[in-house]
């Protein structure tokens, strides 16, 4: 498992290795594509990617919260927030085991799960 997060940087050198472009091609390819979409969550329009998931612009009327110290009434104004909902392709994806877990779970006997004995009884 990968220790640190994925960086744009990491797409750009990606693209670099996978399609054979330059390095300045593929920072100006990523670069379109998410000022792309930036653009169209702040004008309220929703992104969907077949295969990955969608982004959604949610509006949250504003109301009456309070101050937990104080109890001070304070007005929240309202605001649009992002959802992202992850495709089924993905999540079905992401729920796969590892090829080499999953040969390594049908290899040993014990990973039947605690207690169990593997017989079915």
């Amino acid at each position: 498992m990968r220790e640190r997060p994925m960086l744009k940087s990491d797409l750009i050198n990606i693209l670099v290795a996978k399609r054979g472009v330059t390095q300045k091609q593929a920072e100006a390819t990523i670069e379109t594509i998410f000022e792309s979409m930036k653009d169209a969550l702040c004008r309220g329009e929703n992104i969907e990617i077949r295969g990955l998931g969608a982004f959604h612009v949610k509006n949250y009327q504003g109301y009456q919260g309070r101050n937990p110290k104080t109890g001070q009434v304070i007005p929240v104004k309202p605001k649009r927030g992002l959802l992202f909902r992850t495709g089924k392709e993905l999540r079905d994806r992401v729920n796969r085991p590892a090829p080499q877990q999953a040969q390594a779970d049908l290899a040993s006997p014990e990973s039947k799960g605690p207690g169990s004995t593997g017989t079915g009884l």
